[in-house]
């Protein structure tokens, strides 16, 4: 491992942060993990592993250094400890792509003439497994990058956004190849025409209707501040905020208003008075308005044992203010709002006090829509799935809703704790993968934004700016078909994952390929 090799490793870090939001140089990722693969040519798996680890490094730094300033402003940690907590971060997920760099000098020795197609095999493997090992932080995988490329990512329907991802690495690779070797074209050229494939794929389903019927959503966008969202000083003033936001939504008669999460600065359906109170007080101004309301709000249940179970939760309110449907988050933030292990992790409540604790529901609720009067001749049948904050990130728990009914997604987030960063930007990219991969359409109501929405194709129709006040209204189309990918989930990414498997150990197994030139430097 020499400067060069490093040099080369840091320009493919900088080149895929460079390719996500907010700098969005979408075209760089195909050529992004060129400079990887030119200096991991001849490498043993021990450089492998380090110079993956390096490109890795610099990748996750440019594209999650945004839990600094969550961890240090709401979580009361001092900054260069909140940057060493975020750089800890970085490293874990840096450690994929050193596994990737180990097995390519791996894969690479042993079988050459697979290397165009084991690489992509290989990455999907590894941002499959970061889906779920450890809880899951599928943050930047690669195929997010193209969110605003339309015509690439339509066959995500079938895939997931993890075919994206083997896309872009599977041309990165031919280049690597042409370059080692100018005789080994047949991998750019098999590229090529795959990419050609997925682009005509696109424009079909570009110019194709997936629904039929619309109605009307409105998303309020509260921008309330984080320090100041439960302090019992400003709570008239934040529910203030959002009737006054719903009020002028409602002039232009929306069929469903849609709130934040935990929008609410109370314990709706809470046993306090103070929670009775302020919940009766929204009924009423849901029947007032005459308008079904979405809204999130924490929750609490106090079982036989006097424990008591939090939750965050999420309601729909019909326009007579009856309880139509609710959702427990499923899927909760660790060490946002539960500590993983706590036997063990005893002392970081202690060290953060901003970590809640909260118990994940288990039910994926879908809920239909309540349709105004005028409305329900038209016999429009919306059901709506509610994933709340992060839970958009992840595919298959999306899939879920929509396979069980749902043909509306809405999202309901708070991301002020990201602040001015490029987080909330991403967040939002990666609900376009949702709608485009199970043909639904995705309605997004962020406390301070991003909000707006996204079509069933991934078209964005509306996004607001972040950290401002106000309320979007779009008509949008209900889904009616299930995709591949909604009824069968991530049978490419398995498919990915078994010939991954098969590969390295084979790899192991086999005789090693004799280079021309020997090798420097023993085997690990």
């Amino acid at each position: 491992m020499n400067l060069r090799s490093v040099t080369l490793a840091l320009v493919s870090g900088i080149l895929l942060a460079g390719s996500f939001p907010t700098l969005e140089f979408h075209l760089l990722i195909w050529i992004a993990l060129v400079p990887l693969f030119v200096a991991l040519a001849g490498k043993t798996r021990r450089e492998g592993f380090w110079l993956g680890g390096i490109t890795g490094i610099v990748f996750f730094t440019g594209t999650v250094s945004w839990v600094t300033n969550s961890v240090h402003f709401y979580g009361g940690i001092p900054l260069i400890p909140a940057s060493l907590i975020t750089l800890l971060l970085c490293s874990y997920l840096a450690l994929y792509i050193s596994i990737f760099g180990a097995a390519t000098c791996q894969l690479r020795d042993k079988y050459p003439s697979l290397f165009p197609l084991a690489m992509p095999a290989l990455w999907v493997s590894l941002e499959f497994a970061r889906t779920y090992i450890f809880s899951g932080f599928p943050w930047s995988l690669l195929g997010y990058s193209q969110y605003r490329i339309l015509s690439i990512i339509q066959f995500v329907d079938i895939t997931g956004v993890y075919g994206v991802s083997f896309l872009i690495v599977m041309v990165n690779a031919s280049i690597a190849d042409i370059i080692e070797d100018k005789k080994k074209y047949f991998g750019l050229i098999a590229s090529l025409i795959v990419v050609l494939l997925a682009m005509a794929y696109g424009s079909v389903k570009q110019h194709k209707s997936e629904g039929s019927g619309e109605m009307t959503i409105a998303v309020i966008q509260g921008n309330i501040e984080q320090d100041k969202k439960w302090d019992p000083a400003y709570q008239a003033d934040t529910i203030a905020v959002y009737k006054r936001l719903t009020e002028k939504a409602i002039e232009q008669h929306p069929d469903l208003i849609i709130w934040p999460e935990t929008s609410t600065p109370f314990y709706f359906m809470g046993a306090r008075e103070s929670d009775h109170v302020l919940t009766l007080d929204l009924i009423a101004f849901v029947k007032k308005m005459k308008v079904a309301l979405l809204f999130g709000s924490p929750t609490f249940e106090i079982k036989q044992n006097k424990t008591i179970i939090g939750r965050n939760s999420a309601f729909l309110l019909s326009p007579e203010g009856s309880i139509v449907g609710s959702y427990h988050k499923i899927h909760l933030v660790p060490f946002g709002e539960y500590i993983p292990l706590k036997t063990v992790l005893f002392f970081i409540d202690k060290m953060v006090a901003a970590i809640g604790d909260f118990q994940s529901g288990s039910e994926f609720t879908v809920i239909p829509i309540p349709m105004r009067m005028e409305r329900q001749g038209q016999h429009l049948n919306a059901k709506i799935g509610v994933v709340i904050c992060y839970e958009i990130i992840f595919p298959d728990l999306v899939r879920q809703f929509v396979k069980q009914g749902a043909n509306i997604i809405a999202t309901i987030t708070n991301d002020a704790w990201f602040g001015v960063s490029a987080a909330p930007h991403q967040h939002f990219s990666m609900a376009v993968f949702r709608a485009v991969e199970n043909r639904v359409p995705v309605a997004r109501a962020a406390n301070t934004g991003v909000s707006g929405f996204i079509d069933e194709k991934g078209n964005i129709l509306d996004a607001s700016k972040i950290f401002t006040e106000g309320f979007f209204t779009h008509k949008i189309v209900p889904g009616t078909k299930k995709t591949f990918y909604t009824c069968y989930g991530d049978l490419f990414s398995y498919t990915c994952l078994a010939f991954t498997v098969l590969v390295l150990t084979l790899s192991f197994f086999s005789i090693p390929v004799r280079r021309g030139k020997a090798r420097k430097g023993p085997s690990p």
